[in-house]
């Protein structure tokens, strides 16, 4: 009994390391996927830590942010560089390139 809940403890520890290990946070997405546009504002694109630009955006609601995301908008192809990335972490990209750094 004492060794069942040791290994169901350390397996629960390994599996929650695991998950942590997994996750990417938003700076690490940017620099792979959304500088090439967003660090020069190439192509239209609002430039990251510009807060004028990105209000007029950030005013439509996450909703719309997202959709653009997953959709495309302008000159950004749908997912922009990010096929993988889920609703969440785009939601963390928004927050992260329109924060005046």
């Amino acid at each position: 009994m004492k060794k069942s809940l040791i290994l169901m403890i350390v397996t629960t520890i390994a599996v929650s390391l695991s998950i942590q290990a997994l996750a990417r946070d938003a700076q690490e997405i940017y620099n792979k996927t959304c500088a090439a546009c967003h660090a020069a504002g190439a192509a239209g694109a609002p430039k990251t830590g510009d807060v004028a630009a990105w209000r007029p955006r950030l005013d439509k609601g996450m909703p719309a942010l997202l959709a653009s995301a997953n959709n495309g908008t302008g000159a950004m192809p749908p997912k922009g560089l990010c096929m993988d990335c889920t609703d969440e972490e785009f939601t963390a990209l928004i927050k992260y390139m329109s924060t005046a750094k």
